[in-house]
């Protein structure tokens, strides 16, 4: 009886619950809004009864209301601490400087928390058991959603590094004439990369003089003239555009034996692997054949590409230009590059350029003939050993400033025909490297053997310093000679690095009177902090026809 009874009662409690209307659950959410702030903490309007529990991970944001996705500040992270049915407390964390969680901000799930709820309502809304969908290449809808997440800056965006430096410079001429000059000016070295986020950047070394005192005509020494072989410009390279563009003193990417010019390039890549371009400019540099400050270049070029780095790659560049001097009409040529690399053993790269002659220069004759010629085969078996074969060829002198002769610049101008020569690394500190060659001048009756060496050995014992030799002898077209050099440098610890050089050159030839000189060098680098430097340095120089001593000082700061 007492057994009949409970189970009716139990049969009539089911069916009042049945019977009753049931207290709807909240839905669980993604987003909560900030309705109170304490120091550190956030009071949300979401708590339990919404999916919120301890340890949760939330995103801080504020947005106007009306404006774009892509607008939406970010405040900082949220940690779910304390969780009520209604409302939950979150701690503030990795906030962003300057800002300050208020009342109305949104704090959206994020992580794993965030995957979760998706999953969550994908499965309420099918009614079914959710189900992982991967991906090869990435989830698309993941891939959309990640274009609104925030990202670091790279950290090439707006990165400035480079020194500035004020200098003194003066020259005491020891002529009979008894010259000198005093010069103060500035130089610049910078490196500044996506200036101000764009795809602009700033590169290379500057150097110039606001200020020169002299008495009487000065001549150009030594050292102004390596000076004088800097690059700097300003270059836009943006990888998802089809231009470049690049303007100060440049090399053309594409036809770089051209040299250096004072002026700009553009370019367009027509299709991939094809390049068209248009560049103009003087010739400035003195260490290259072709140097006359008051010659003016305009030219056009196409460029070609094909290959991988890693394996075997080919670049060819064909174009044409027109040059003059002081704005009188002198070259029309064409010029041809191609280069083949086999990973980083082997590469062959041969340049040339052919003239149309011009009646002016030529007693009148016309048509085209090959004015220049340059190849260079080098194969690289392992890092301490390399070899090299180059052929030569220019017609007429070449017009590099002479006195740099000796300083290595002008190497490859010193030969007119086959030229092979290697660099090898016997030892941990030794460094060895010759290079031979035959120069046939036109008319002459047998070529002339040309020779180069050079020993340097990386830290003496004992004294700790790195010690370089080198001997050069030449016959070529514009002239015959030797050139002896040694170098010794010193690191003085990271703050102060100390060179000094000696070394006598002798030329015989039509291009000067200075048949022989002899000069001593000496440098000193100095890091007085992190950011300041101090650099100084000596010059005597003896020739029959320049005869002076210079002595510059450089204070500068580093950024």
């Amino acid at each position: 009886m007492i057994r009949f009874f409970l189970t009716v009662m139990m049969l009539a409690a089911v069916a009042a619950g049945q019977g009753a209307p049931a207290t709807p659950a909240a839905p669980a959410r993604r987003n909560f809004a900030v309705k109170q702030v304490v120091p550190g903490m956030v009071y949300l309007d979401g708590g339990s009864a919404h999916g919120l529990a301890e340890g949760m991970s939330l995103k801080l944001e504020r947005r106007a209301p009306g404006e774009a996705r892509m607008a939406t500040q970010r405040i900082g992270d949220l940690v779910v601490v304390s969780v009520a049915t209604q409302s939950a407390l979150a701690e503030v964390r990795n906030p962003e400087k300057e800002a300050q969680p208020q009342v109305g901000d949104v704090a959206e799930l994020s992580g794993k928390d965030a995957e979760a709820f998706e999953r969550l309502v994908a499965a309420s809304r099918r009614q079914r058991y959710a189900q992982v969908i991967s991906f090869t290449s990435g989830d698309p809808l993941e891939e959309e959603v990640r274009e609104y997440v925030p990202k670091p800056q790279l950290r090439e965006v707006g990165r400035l590094r480079g020194r500035i430096g004020f200098e003194v410079n003066v020259i005491n001429d020891r002529s009979p004439g008894g010259l000198s000059s005093h010069q103060e000016g500035i130089s610049a070295r910078v490196d500044w990369t996506r200036i101000d986020g764009t795809y602009w950047n700033l590169t290379g070394y500057w150097r110039g003089r606001w200020n020169t005192r002299r008495s009487g005509s000065q001549q150009q020494t030594m050292i102004d003239l390596i000076n004088r072989t800097y690059t700097i410009g300003m270059f836009y390279n943006n990888p998802r555009s089809r231009y470049t563009l690049g303007f100060g003193r440049v090399l053309v990417p594409w036809a770089s034996s051209l040299s250096t010019i004072d002026g700009g390039y553009a370019a367009i890549r027509i299709v991939p692997h094809v390049t068209a371009g248009i560049f103009a400019g003087s010739t400035p540099d003195p260490t290259q054949w072709n140097y006359d400050p008051n010659r003016q270049m305009l030219g056009v070029f196409t460029s070609f590409d094909q290959g991988a780095f890693e394996k075997v790659r080919w670049t060819g560049t064909v174009g044409a230009a027109i040059t003059r001097v002081r704005w009188r009409p002198e070259r029309q040529f064409l010029f041809v590059e191609n280069s083949l690399y086999a990973g980083s053993k082997f590469s062959i790269m041969h340049s040339m350029e052919a003239d149309q002659k011009n009646p002016r220069y030529m007693n009148g004759e016309k048509g085209t003939m090959l004015s220049r010629s340059f190849l260079t085969a080098r194969f690289q078996p392992s890092t301490r050993l390399s070899f090299d074969v180059n052929q030569n060829y220019f017609r007429g002198l070449p017009t590099f400033d002479t006195a740099l002769i000796g300083t290595g610049l002008l190497d490859k101008y010193l030969f007119q025909g086959f030229s092979g020569g290697f660099r090898a690394q016997p030892l941990n500190r030794l460094v060895l490297s010759a290079n031979w060659g035959r120069s046939k001048r036109e008319g002459d009756e047998k070529s002339s053997l040309n020779q180069m060496y050079s020993v340097g050995w990386t830290r003496l014992p004992w004294i700790g310093v790195r010690v370089d030799g080198r001997y050069t002898r030449f016959n070529s077209t514009f002239g015959s000679g030797s050139y002896e050099s040694v170098s010794l440098t010193r690191e003085m610890g990271n703050d102060l690095r100390l060179e000094l050089q000696v070394g006598q050159q002798n030329f015989a030839g039509p291009l000067t009177r200075q048949n022989r000189s002899r000069f001593v060098n000496g440098q000193a680098d100095w890091s007085l902090s992190e950011h300041y430097f101090l650099m100084g340095g000596w010059l005597s120089y003896r020739g029959e026809v320049q005869n002076y001593d210079q002595i510059f000082f450089t204070l500068g700061y580093r950024f």
